[in-house]
């Protein structure tokens, strides 16, 4: 049997297909000055294969591309077009515990929106701490005998 499993080397198929990338939306920050730079923009990102919507909000220097790409090569591409260009770094504001420390208020950022950092998180999960809050006068559930 030595033989047959050698010739069956010879006879199998192997698939070299790669496996599709995954639907993803990209959000990149572009500087554009005007119409020119807009179609620019979005002429370069759609022409790329994968991509199925391209959204350009000139007002806010952003650039929605959604679709089956990498988003390290939709941002060479924007930056293939001679414009300054990097992924989004806002949130939404309302997801900050301390959106005016610093590192976070960014006053270029649109409105409602803050810079991405990473943050100290105010809750804490120390026993001391439960407990304290247990007797608390704020507490409604607090110890029937208060």
């Amino acid at each position: 049997m030595g033989a047959l499993d050698y010739l069956s080397n010879f006879c199998t198929v192997t698939s070299t297909r790669s496996k599709r990338k995954p639907m993803q939306t990209v959000e990149i920050k572009v500087k554009m000055d005007c119409d020119g730079c807009e179609r620019r923009v979005k002429h370069a990102v759609t022409s790329m294969k994968g991509v199925k919507t391209v959204e350009v909000n000139r007002k806010q220097s952003r650039v929605i591309v959604s679709g089956y790409v990498d988003p390290n090569k939709v941002l060479k591409r924007v930056k293939s077009t001679g414009k300054r260009a990097e992924f989004w770094p806002y949130i939404p504001q309302h997801l900050v515990y301390y959106p005016y420390a610093s590192g976070v208020y960014d006053k270029r950022a649109p409105a409602g929106h803050v810079r991405n950092v990473v943050q100290a998180f105010p809750a804490s999960n120390a026993p001391e701490d439960n407990i304290v809050s247990i007797f608390s006068d704020d507490n409604v559930n607090a110890c029937s005998v208060m």
